[in-house]
C-alpha cells in the first residue's frame, strides 16, 4: 500500500503486525486505542440533516496521548489555557539531551525512575544558576523520548522566562539567565549524581557495573544544552511550544509506503542540514520503534516550577504582574465551552453542517457506547489465528 493509493496511518501498520510483537501492559493499551480510534468499537452517534435527510455516521476519538490521529484540538485548548500563565517577558526555549552512553537507563525497567531523575536535574539546574543572579523563573518543562528515526533519544523542552521575580522586583534579560558553560556542568552533575543513586538504590535494571561504567563514559565527553529563543509575544511564544506538547514519537503524514514487510518515512537529518530523508525498515522493526515510545503509566511528562510550580503560581504570578503593572491576559475559551463550539472558533469548521448538501444542519437521532473495551481489540489480534 502507497499513500498515493489510500492515506496510510501507523493503525494500518499495527493491525497488519501487532501480532508477531511482544507487547506490555501499557503498550497493549496503547495498540488498542489506536486500532479502534474512530470505529464502531469506541461508540458514535448516527445524524440525519433537517434539509437534505442524508444520514452520516460518526465515531468517537480514543484520546490516547500516543494515538497519532488525535489531539489537535488539544494543542490548541491547550495553549489558549496556559496564555494567563505567561508574562510579558522575553521567554528561552531551552532543550537538554544526553550521551548515548546514558540512554540505556531511560530504554531499561524502572525508566520512570530515570526519567524523574532528569527532570530533577534539569529544574534544578535551571532554578539554583538563576538563583545566583537573585532571581526565580518561570519553568514548563516536556520529556520527548525519540529521535526523527524513532530511535531512542530522551531529551528535556523547557520554555524558560528571560528574567525573573527577585528581591527588587521582575528583572527582565535579552540573553539566557546565564552563560552555558555554568549551566552544563551544573546539569551534567546533578544528572550523573541521581543516576548513581538509581544504581546504589537498586531503582534501574542496568546492571551496576554496566551503569557505572556508562556514567564514567558521559562523565568525559561534553553534553548539548542547546538555547534558542522565540520569537514575537506570550501568544506567540505558547503557540510555538504547543507544537511540541502532543508531538508524539511520528504523525501518519510522515509515512511514505508500507509494501506488507517494509515500512518507509519521512525524516529529517540534523547532520545533513536538516534535510529531508526517506528511512526504509522491516515493519516489526518499525512496531518495535514507534511502541517503546509509550510512556510508563500515569507519567506526568508536561512538569512546572518555579514562578508556574502549581503551589505557588497564582500568588506569584500576580505579583509579577503587579510590579509590571499589568493586566492578566483573557481567557479565549469562554467558560464550559463544549468541543464542538471550540472547533467552530479555533477552526472556524462547522461540526453540524451537513457534508452532503452544505446547508442543512446535522441532528443526532442516535448514540451508542463502546460495547466492548478498547483494549480486546488487541486480545483479539493477538489471539492464535486458524490456518
Amino acid at each position: 500500500m502507497s499513500c498515493g493509493e489510500q492515506a496510510l496511518s501507523i493503525a494500518d501498520i499495527l493491525r497488519d503486525h501487532v501480532g508477531a510483537l511482544h507487547l506490555d501492559h501499557e503498550q497493549g493499551k496503547a495498540v488498542a486505542h489506536i486500532l479502534a480510534c474512530r470505529t464502531g468499537r469506541l461508540g458514535g452517534h448516527v445524524a440525519f440533516c433537517d434539509r437534505c435527510g442524508a444520514k452520516h455516521y460518526a465515531y468517537h476519538s480514543c484520546r490516547d496521548r500516543h494515538c497519532p490521529r488525535c489531539g489537535g484540538l488539544d494543542q490548541r485548548l491547550w495553549a489558549e489555557a496556559q496564555l494567563p500563565h505567561l508574562l510579558p517577558v522575553s521567554y528561552f526555549h531551552v532543550v537538554f539531551t544526553l550521551p548515548v552512553s546514558l540512554r540505556r537507563f531511560f530504554a531499561a525497567e524502572g525508566r520512570e525512575h530515570a526519567f524523574d531523575a532528569l527532570f530533577a536535574a534539569v529544574s534544578e539546574s535551571i532554578m539554583e544558576t538563576a538563583a545566583t543572579r537573585g532571581l526565580r523563573p518561570g519553568i514548563l518543562a516536556l520529556l520527548h523520548t525519540w529521535n526523527q528515526q524513532l530511535g531512542d533519544h530522551p531529551h528535556i523542552h523547557c520554555l524558560v522566562t528571560g528574567g525573573g521575580l527577585g528581591t527588587h522586583g521582575v528583572v527582565h534579560c535579552r540573553r539566557y539567565l546565564v552563560p552555558l558553560k555554568i549551566l552544563r556542568p551544573v546539569f551534567t552533575g546533578k544528572l550523573l549524581s541521581k543516576l548513581r543513586a538509581l544504581l546504589r538504590e537498586g531503582r534501574t535494571s542496568v546492571p551496576n557495573q554496566s551503569g557505572h561504567e556508562r556514567l564514567r563514559d558521559a562523565s568525559r565527553r561534553e553534553w548539548n544544552i542547546d538555547i534558542r529563543r522565540p520569537l514575537g509575544g506570550p501568544e506567540q511564544v505558547v503557540n510555538y511550544f504547543a507544537r511540541y506538547v502532543r508531538k508524539i514519537a511520528i504523525s501518519d503524514h510522515r509515512l511514505v509506503s508500507h509494501d506488507g514487510h517494509n515500512v518507509a518515512f519521512r525524516y529529517r537529518d540534523r547532520r545533513d542540514g536538516n534535510r529531508t530523508k526517506t528511512a526504509r525498515v522491516e515493519a516489526p522493526a518499525f512496531c518495535r520503534r514507534f511502541l517503546q515510545h509509550v510512556l510508563p503509566p500515569r507519567f506526568v511528562r508536561i512538569r512546572r516550577y518555579g514562578l508556574l510550580s502549581n503551589r505557588v503560581r497564582k500568588p506569584l504570578l500576580e505579583r509579577c504582574r503587579e510590579l509590571l503593572g499589568v493586566e492578566a491576559p483573557l481567557l479565549l475559551a469562554p467558560p464550559g465551552e463544549s468541543r464542538s463550539a471550540a472547533i467552530r472558533r479555533i477552526f472556524g469548521f462547522e461540526p453540524e453542517l451537513c457534508p452532503t448538501c452544505k446547508l442543512g444542519r446535522l441532528i443526532v437521532r442516535a448514540e451508542w457506547r463502546a460495547t466492548r473495551l478498547p483494549l480486546d481489540a488487541v486480545l483479539d489480534t493477538l489471539a492464535p489465528r486458524g490456518p
